[in-house]
């Protein structure tokens, strides 16, 4: 039931893009409804999957400002994340994750993390 719920979300998404028949696999898509919480979900997750795999900065998510999508060997999503520093201040982040078909936690993939500030 959740992986088929995931991939409604993710035809979803590619339907409200509207990805032109002649697109380059290349291209980017922006994604349009940001407060999704699939899409959310996934900015949390990607700074929970940084601090699992060392970045031991203390941060906690606190929401996604932007983001691009690709579809090539599943969907690639690159995220602009907001995200509470140790000592209360904020800062902004560039996550950029794969998630392949089926879609589930099992298969994201986190391909970078880093500041933007």
């Amino acid at each position: 039931m959740r992986t088929a719920l995931l991939l409604v979300a993710i035809t979803a998404l590619i339907d409200a893009a509207a990805v032109p028949a002649t697109a380059n696999p290349d291209d980017l898509f922006m994604i349009k409804n940001i407060t999704d919480p699939y899409i959310q979900g996934l900015g949390k997750w990607l700074v929970t999957e940084h601090t699992k795999m060392g970045g031991n900065d203390g941060l906690e998510f606190q929401k996604v400002l932007s983001g691009e999508y690709q579809i090539r060997n599943g969907v690639s999503y690159r995220l602009v994340i907001v995200a509470m520093r140790p000592g209360g201040s904020h800062g902004t982040y560039k996550g950029w994750l794969l998630e392949e078909v089926p879609s589930n936690q099992n298969t994201w993939k986190l391909i970078n993390f880093s500041p933007l500030d």
